[in-house]
């Protein structure tokens, strides 16, 4: 079971398939800096995750968290032995964490809004990663590890960061990524011996 990932996907899909058509909503839920420095609508940290640019988007998010959530919610309450408001903890507090940095270099910026589960989705991610590193996952039919995935999805959001102008936070994949793994480690430290012995007895299962 893992009643937390669907429920974030089921909310999400539906205020975001609402936003798609009522630029109201949008506006009111996006992260934009000037707002939460100014007027402290401090909600925006939050709600900017559950919105998104397009369905395209939107699915790619969604999708992936089902497929890591599914596995990561019950290793935290399984394998982990954690509360299992823990992994809630894991993604909302990436989508909040994830887009701090963006609002300290930007809280002034008028012409400035992003929004997407980005943040969340890839602290998820790199959770399995930190789990499951050679864990063989399947992008566009081709079957690729865990660890490649995440670097190669970095990747990407390195350079659409830099490319810019799709109001998509791609920051935010970082330091959602960097959350993921030390929230992990955190509540328990011993995920680290765990993928420092999966990083040494590499496995492709393909």
């Amino acid at each position: 079971m893992f009643p937390i990932t669907l429920s974030v996907i089921v909310l999400t899909c539906l205020i975001s398939a609402s936003a798609f058509n009522n630029a109201r909503i949008t506006d009111e839920l996006i992260f934009w800096p000037p707002a939460i420095h100014q007027r402290r609508q401090y909600y925006r940290f939050l709600t900017c995750g559950l919105i998104h640019a397009d369905l395209m988007h939107l699915a790619f998010n969604m999708l992936t968290l089902y497929f890591f959530g599914k596995v990561m919610e019950p290793w935290y309450q399984g394998e982990l032995g954690l509360p299992h408001f823990y992994y809630l903890i894991l993604y909302a507090g990436a989508v909040i964490v994830a887009n701090i940095p963006t609002y300290l270099k930007r809280r002034d910026d008028y012409n400035y809004r992003s929004l997407g589960a980005s943040g969340g989705v890839c602290a998820v991610l790199f959770a399995f990663v930190l789990m499951r590193p050679w864990q063989t996952i399947t992008v566009l039919v081709i079957p690729v590890p865990a660890i490649i995935y995440a670097l190669l999805f970095l990747g990407y959001s390195v350079y659409m960061s830099r490319r810019g102008g799709d109001n998509i936070n791609h920051d935010a994949h970082f330091w959602g990524a960097l959350f993921g793994v030390v929230f992990t480690i955190a509540v328990h430290p011993s995920v680290t011996s765990i993928f420092m012995n999966e990083l040494t007895h590499p496995r492709f299962d393909f």
